[in-house]
């Protein structure tokens, strides 16, 4: 294994975890509990404890990982990068690609990332082949274009090895936003789209098994809620705020990312897994007040660089020990999928992320939202086609 990747401990359970594991494997077990409607107030200041935690400390407890981090051999492997043309999802591209990679650029501006391909093949002059890189359009705000995008990819018959889902957005102090699709984007950008992806793109990861898909997730889900019956957070039950509307879709992506990672057998050889990239400085800071920009830019020890940022999702895309954790962790049928840290080791999801009950209700209503039945990935994984409302399927 390679020396910067093998510098991190084994992967392995954390000693806390056990108090978070399910009684029983029952999807929807029956609870005479009021129904909730959000974080208790110690669940929100632990969360909270959690951010502040890793935005002070990340430094510190990712000290002793490499930077670039060094890439175990990725010659054979084909990876899909979402949202590739700036920030993390830029650096996570570009390292697959220097390393050997075939990388697909997933991106709304396909021009912009042919001018970054252009760009890294000019440095790249006299060193070499050149990097293997494509672009392909795709727009996370369009379910039609998600569905196109995995229609064009499947219609090659060819192995996908990575799926990065590394796009998102959190428009700060914006009002609220609904799409043309009808949902609120934070919603649809951070975890509707990505899920609808992943679930498309099956037929191409079981071609490439082993393989992967790789949710850039976020700290901030440890303050998220998510309600099944309102995701699109419009009912009054709770006050919308970009805070709100990020936070709860980072966390209903760890929940469709963890019922996903059970309902695909072991033979089908697909590891699902979460990343933390840390508190990293990205064109999120341009959607700040001019003043909190201004604090922003002030404590550039703490933050990370996106070249720091993308260790996680590297991590997690390519390190050999990947899927024997996750097959560890469906083998003792843990309630939830891996999560990496932003130091590259596993860590627990919120105690929110642990409640199964309504990780199965997300599940559910997460396919009714983007227009896969509710046998969609069986039908999948059995080489049938699987109906979508969405693009030609």
């Amino acid at each position: 294994m390679d020396e910067g990747i093998s510098s991190t401990p084994g992967l392995r359970k954390s000693p806390d975890d056990e108090k978070s594991e399910p009684r029983d494997g029952n999807p929807a077990p029956e609870r005479k509990n009021k129904k909730k409607s959000g974080l208790g107030w110690i669940e929100w200041l632990r969360g909270w404890w959690y951010v502040i935690h890793e935005f002070l400390f990340q430094r510190i407890m990712a000290s002793h990982l490499q930077n670039p981090l060094p890439l175990p051999p990725v010659n054979e492997l084909t990876c899909i990068v979402t949202g590739s043309t700036s920030g993390i999802g830029l650096q996570i591209a570009r390292q697959l690609a220097e390393a050997g990679a075939h990388v697909v650029m997933a991106v709304r501006k396909p021009r912009a990332a042919q001018d970054l391909i252009q760009k890294w093949q000019n440095e790249w002059s006299g060193m070499g082949l050149p990097p293997n890189i494509e672009v392909m359009e795709l727009d996370l705000l369009s379910l039609d274009s998600v569905a196109r995008f995995a229609e064009a990819w499947n219609a090659r018959l060819g192995p996908l090895h990575v799926l990065i889902n590394n796009a998102g957005i959190f428009s700060i102090g914006e009002p609220q936003k609904i799409s043309k699709d009808g949902y609120e984007e934070h919603m649809q950008v951070n975890h509707l789209a990505p899920a609808l992806l992943s679930v498309l793109l099956l037929p191409s990861l079981i071609r490439g098994s082993p393989s992967r898909i790789v949710n850039v997730n976020s700290v901030m889900h440890y303050v998220g809620f998510v309600d099944e019956e309102d995701m699109n957070v419009v009912s009054g039950r709770r006050k919308y705020s970009s805070l709100v509307g990020y936070a709860g879709s980072k966390l209903a992506q760890v929940m469709f990312s963890s019922i996903l990672h059970k309902r695909l057998p072991a033979e089908a050889g697909i590891s699902v897994l979460c990343v933390s990239p840390g508190v990293v400085s990205t064109n999120v800071a341009r959607d700040l007040p001019r003043f909190l920009q201004a604090g922003y830019h002030l404590i550039p020890y703490f933050i990370f660089s996106p070249e720091e940022g993308s260790r996680s999702s590297l991590f997690a895309a390519t390190d050999p020990q990947v899927p024997e954790y996750c097959e560890m962790l469906k083998s003792d049928d843990w309630p939830v999928c891996a999560f990496i840290s932003q130091d590259c080791r596993p860590t627990n999801p919120s105690e929110e992320a642990h409640n199964l009950e309504t990780a199965y209700k997300v599940w559910e209503k997460t396919l009714e939202m983007v227009g896969l039945s509710s046998d969609c990935v069986e039908r999948l994984l059995d080489g049938q086609e699987a109906s979508c409302r969405y693009g030609a399927y």
